[in-house]
Order: C-alpha cells, then structure tokens, then sequence
C-alpha cells in the first residue's frame, strides 16, 4: 500500500467481515484526504449498519471524519439494544429470510417480504418508503443508501436468527395477531365464516378460528401448534430476560 496510511482496530464482533485484518481484528488502509471515515470503514468490508461509535486516536468522532495518515481508529459494533427512529418498528426481509420472516409474523412482528425477489433497488425504496428495518445477510444490499434502516442477520438457522433480531431491536410481541402468510392482522372468526377452508377432520375437532383480515386465511390449533407454541414461548421468554 502507498501513501499515507491509517490503521483500523475492529470490534470482535465485525472480524467475520474482515478477513484480511484476522487475526488481530487489526487492517490498515489508505488515506487519501478525501474519503470518509464511513467510506473506509465500508471499503475495507463492514456495512454501516453494524457500525457503532468510530473513535480516532481516542476521540469518538462521526462518521464524515476524513482521517489522515498515522491515524489510529477504532471500529465499534453497532449496540444492543438498538434504537431505531421512528415508530413503530417494522421490518423488511429479503428473499432468503422466509422462515425467519414467518416467525416473526407469529410473534406479532409487523414483518414485510416476498418470496420472489424484487430485486435490491426495489427493497431499498420500500424500506425507505414504509420505513422499515431492513434485515438481509447481502451486504451490497445493506449498503444501498436508501435504506431507512438495516441490520445483517449472521445466522444461516432461523432460531438463530430469530434469537439475533430480539435481541438487536427487542420489539414488541404480540403473538397470534399476525397472519404468517401476508403479515395481516388476525380476528376472530365463527366455523361458518371459515368452513370453505376446513376438511372433514379438522371441521369436525375444532371450534375455535381465527381469519386474516387481508387475504381471508383461516387459522386453528392444528397439528403442529405444539411446535409453533414452543417457538413463541422460547421468544416470550427471551424478551422477560431483556434478549439476552
């Protein structure tokens, strides 16, 4: 590397980014008078969204800072639990989230996504424009500067992940109000009001549904309601501990 150089101290929790600054969370990086502090910090690797405080030779400074050589800064995480402005808390995931996006729904998470990729420019302007979090595991996408908000999701396993987003913005649960399949609110429906949807058993065992407002899905404690009664109870639990 030529020319003035700084040097770049990472918190643990951002090494997976940086892979050249392992194993001393350590990297240096030009300095050229002209790019920000946020530039370089995303340069090197890092979106911002997991950027915390930014600190230079002992002083927090903002993310605008232009740094000079010789320079020491230090590269925080972003931290728990994060404040995000604006209310109420809402979410955005991409493609690759379905499961984590489902989960969230039935914890009463107001939680936008599609199935099929509309594409990252897309994303980003209904994340601005709705104003929701965007969680992703693409950096590139993370790095769009139109996103409202966003954070990375580390984990590839849905409990993990689902784990990591309670604990980063601790939001409000409200389980069973939201339809896992459009993210609409729920209410209560007669077995008249759903009968089209129920097969002989089902129609025969239970007594008690509830219908999305929006797209008209029937919802009942089915087969697998002990496993997704599992899942909310874990969640419900967590958010009694802070998301630890």
């Amino acid at each position: 590397m030529k020319g003035p150089e700084i040097r770049v101290e990472f918190a643990p929790e951002l090494h997976l980014f940086v892979p050249r600054a392992r194993p001393t969370g350590t990297a240096a990086a030009a300095a050229d008078g002209v790019s920000t502090l946020g530039h370089v910090v995303e340069s090197l690797g890092v979106p911002l969204t997991e950027v915390g405080t930014l600190h230079v030779d002992g002083r927090e400074v903002p993310r605008g800072h232009v740094p000079t050589g010789g320079e020491s800064v230090r590269v925080g995480a972003v931290t728990h639990p994060q404040r995000v402005p604006g209310a109420p808390l809402r979410f955005l995931l991409d493609v690759h989230l379905g499961t984590l996006a489902r989960r969230l729904r039935l914890l009463g998470v107001d939680t936008a996504y599609r199935s099929a990729d509309p594409g990252d420019p897309a994303l980003a302007a209904l994340s601005a424009a709705e104003r929701r979090v965007m969680l992703s595991r693409d950096r590139g996408l993370l790095r769009r500067r139109e996103l409202w908000a966003g954070a990375y999701v580390y984990s590839t396993r849905p409990e993990e992940q689902l784990a990591e987003v309670l604990s980063r913005f601790r939001p409000e649960l409200r389980p069973w109000t939201r339809c896992t399949a459009c993210n609409g609110t729920l209410a209560p429906a007669t077995k008249d009001e759903v009968a089209d949807q129920l097969k002989g058993g089902t129609e025969r065992s239970y007594d008690v549904f509830a219908r999305c407002r929006d797209c008209g899905r029937a919802y009942w404690k089915g087969a697998h309601h002990e496993q997704l009664e599992a899942i909310v109870e874990r969640a419900l639990a967590q958010s009694l501990r802070g998301g630890a």
